[in-house]
């Protein structure tokens, strides 16, 4: 997996920015990711696994309105879930996922592979989008992870 995390070292460094992540289908891999890269505590603030919709309450504030209405698997969801991870750490920029990595759990309106992110930073509206990846779970994740970074490398270029 070719993954921009020297890139996003050094435009957060340059920044003076710590990042947070809140994960649920890619289960803390996104943390993973960046605090393999020595240093990484100069600019990576916590990480958020919330993979029940009540740790996703508890731990990041989503409302139970939205996960009733939209489900965990949706831009509102990953919005707050977004949102939490900077009310709740000392980050500028927060990274959030959601999906259904399969084999089960999926249905006609979320299939298995569908992946929604959030990318979060201080005084400026959180920007979601969806994916709907192939492959087996653990492709899935990975294209997840891979997708979560590059969305907080085009943050940081913006």
């Amino acid at each position: 997996m070719q993954l921009p995390l020297t890139d996003i070292a050094e435009k957060l460094q340059a920044k003076k920015f710590f990042i947070a992540t809140a994960e649920s289908c890619t289960g803390g891999w996104i943390a993973q990711e960046v605090t393999a890269i020595p240093g990484s505590s100069a600019w990576f603030d916590c990480g958020f696994v919330t993979y029940s919709n009540a740790s996703k309450q508890r731990a990041l504030g989503v409302s139970t309105d939205t996960l009733e209405k939209y489900g965990a698997v949706s831009a509102e969801v990953v919005a707050q879930m977004a949102e939490g991870a900077l009310k709740n750490s000392g980050a500028h920029l927060s990274v959030a996922t959601s999906g259904i990595a399969g084999p089960d759990g999926g249905s006609e309106e979320k299939p298995v592979g569908t992946v929604w992110f959030a990318w979060a930073e201080q005084s400026k509206p959180v920007r979601t989008k969806k994916y709907c990846f192939e492959g087996d779970r653990e492709s899935v994740r990975k294209q997840a992870v891979s997708v979560a970074l590059e969305g907080i490398l085009q943050n940081l270029s913006d």
